[in-house]
């Protein structure tokens, strides 16, 4: 009786439970988002993009603004500047996103250095503060969420064949710059909503973590799209539970839970699954659609 107590005794707490709810929220998100970052090779992206919210969330702690304003406004400029320098194809789009992302991630550590009045709130965005976070963040969660549910299904078709034969698409009518820009955005909004949850250092694992491990259970670009966001909001869900009793910081412990996933079903698959895994994924057009 004492053991189921002490269970249920977290549950008690509402701080408790508006982190958990955020968790798991924030982690069907990641994982729906997650699918397009994988199946693109896009994680280099999602990783940079982590880095440049993270300068703008320092220069708004110290000028006293907006998370969503400081953090939104400088991760699209570094969006935008990231596709600049890579259109101009003087260096590369990984070389820009590692010039551009981590001067700005330099300067969000040299802001928290020299401002100490703002240290607190720039370190739960640098290592995430799940039990920190407030109605708001909740909100902005759901909604991107939701968001993002109804553009992928309202273009689920032009984004299956954008992201497996973009040349194809583009001579069958796909507009395949604008479903590249639509991906872009709903990942800023992603990333931007939940890097106080899990942390800029962390944000990136947790968008392929689901990803890949429902890539390994399935063939089908339709399941993924399901699959991914319940692996997701289990990864968060249970992560959050579990740091209550570890007394460990949340992202950590739901980063870890996903990797414990991940190696356990990778090595459950067996070696002949992954290979035609890998093969699908060299041909990408062959994973099915539904």
């Amino acid at each position: 009786m004492i053991f189921a107590v002490d269970l249920w005794k977290p549950f008690t707490y509402e701080f408790f439970r508006n982190g958990l709810l955020i968790a798991t929220l924030a982690g069907a998100l990641c994982g729906l988002i997650g699918v397009f970052v994988v199946l693109r090779g896009m994680s280099y992206i999602g990783h940079g993009l982590s880095h440049a919210v993270f300068g703008g969330a320092a220069l708004a702690a110290v000028l006293n603004l907006s998370y969503f304003l400081g953090a939104g406004l400088w991760g699209l400029a570094s969006g935008l500047m990231i596709g600049r320098v890579a259109r101009k194809r003087i260096i590369g789009a990984d070389a820009a996103i590692g010039v551009i992302t981590t001067a700005s991630f330099a300067m969000g550590l040299a802001l928290q250095a020299r401002f100490g009045q703002a240290k607190q709130s720039i370190d739960a965005v640098l290592f995430g503060n799940v039990l920190g976070v407030f109605t708001g963040d909740l909100l902005a969660v759901a909604g991107v969420g939701i968001l993002s549910v109804v553009v992928v299904v309202t273009l689920y078709r032009k984004l299956l064949f954008a992201t497996f034969d973009p040349e194809v698409a583009g001579v069958s009518g796909v507009n395949v710059p604008g479903m590249e820009a639509v991906l872009m955005v709903l990942l800023s909004a992603t990333i931007l909503v939940t890097v106080r949850v899990i942390g800029v250092l962390l944000i990136s694992a947790l968008l392929v973590l689901p990803a890949v491990t429902a890539r390994l259970l399935t063939n089908s670009f339709g399941r993924m799209l399901w699959l991914s966001p319940v692996l997701g909001a289990i990864f968060g869900g249970v992560g959050m539970y579990v740091s209550w009793y570890a007394d460990v910081p949340s992202g950590a412990v739901i980063i870890l839970a996903g990797t414990l996933v991940f190696i356990v079903v990778y090595t459950a698959v067996g070696v002949r699954r992954r290979g035609r895994v890998a093969g699908m994924d060299h041909h990408g057009p062959s994973l099915r659609a539904a």
